[in-house]
């Protein structure tokens, strides 16, 4: 349970948790959990609610999916949130800065982009330098949109500058776009071309050029359902919700939740709290040149976002 959450309502009902988790006390009229959570998360999320539905009787999971930065900017201007599950840290941070998250963010899942093209990549796109080729139509996320941020350090460690593309705002809206034909290619997460298997197909970013997107989730202030929000995350966090997120492609955080190296400083004076920098090694330390379908990988297969284990 996150530190700092205790439900203080009278009537309180006892809902029984998955196989590693407590017993949590929820207020008898808390019965709606609202999730609001990156778009990349759309498909596991799903699955995770319904999960948790069942394995807590009474309470219902209620998501909003969108780019990380447009829930960020929903929380501040009062939505009804419980829950943020953020596609990066810096999104996170700018509500904990504001004091607008309880205790600490918690790492959840990693994830990985690829280029996303129409199926048989009629432009013959093999990797990023591609993507500036000369009436190539693309579509990438906006700058303020972790997947968009994500692609442009891409591009910068394959030294470009990122080419001429429509700013979209979240990396379904990038997949839609390719898959109706309107632009040729986009960058979006491994996650989401996999999502997509049969109406798109999926290049390689070599680990070189590729960016780890880190997902962070945590219970924010003044929740209206506070403990059932607390019994999500931690329900995200144990063996059976990694699981869930794991057969939809996304790969485990570093290290186990509650182990996470990390600190929090907290000034007094302008009662602001920031999360430090966390070190990750590398994709390679995994021995994964990208994702792996559970249980194991299944080679090369570009179109369905999957990739042999790393050879070095």
């Amino acid at each position: 349970m996150i530190p700092g959450i205790r439900a203080v309502a009278a009537a309180f009902v006892l809902v029984s948790g998955i196989v590693g988790q407590e017993a949590v006390a929820v207020p008898a009229h808390a019965r709606t959990v609202n999730v609001f959570a990156a778009a990349s998360l759309s498909g596991a999320f799903q699955a995770i609610g319904n999960a948790f539905e069942s394995a807590h009787p009474g309470l219902k999971v209620e998501l909003n999916f969108a780019g990380s930065s447009m829930l960020v900017q929903q929380i501040r201007q009062g939505a009804p949130a419980d829950v943020f599950a953020s596609a990066d840290e810096a999104n996170m941070n700018r509500l904990v800065e504001r004091g607008g998250i309880v205790g600490v963010p918690q790492l959840f899942a990693r994830n990985a982009l690829q280029i996303v093209v129409s199926r048989g990549n009629p432009q013959h796109i093999a990797g990023l330098a591609d993507l500036a080729k000369p009436g190539l139509t693309l579509a990438l996320c906006a700058p303020s949109v972790p997947c968009g941020r994500y692609g442009a350090e891409a591009f910068g460690k394959a030294g470009m500058t990122a080419p001429a593309a429509s700013q979209e705002s979240d990396p379904r809206a990038v997949l839609t776009k390719v898959a109706m034909g309107e632009a040729d290619a986009g960058i979006v997460y491994v996650t989401d071309i996999r999502a997509a298997a049969g109406r798109v197909e999926g290049v390689e970013i070599p680990e070189s050029s590729n960016v780890e997107a880190r997902y962070p989730i945590a219970v924010v202030k003044d929740a209206p359902n506070a403990a059932a929000a607390a019994a999500f995350v931690d329900f995200v966090l144990s063996p059976a919700g990694q699981q869930l997120l794991a057969s939809f492609g996304f790969l485990p955080p570093r290290v186990a939740p509650s182990s996470q190296a990390r600190t929090i400083t907290k000034s007094r004076q302008n009662e602001s709290t920031k999360i430090e920098a966390w070190s990750y090694p590398s994709l390679r330390d995994l021995g994964l040149s990208c994702f792996c379908d559970p249980p194991e990988c299944l080679g090369k297969d570009h179109r369905g976002g999957r990739h042999a284990p790393s050879s070095g």
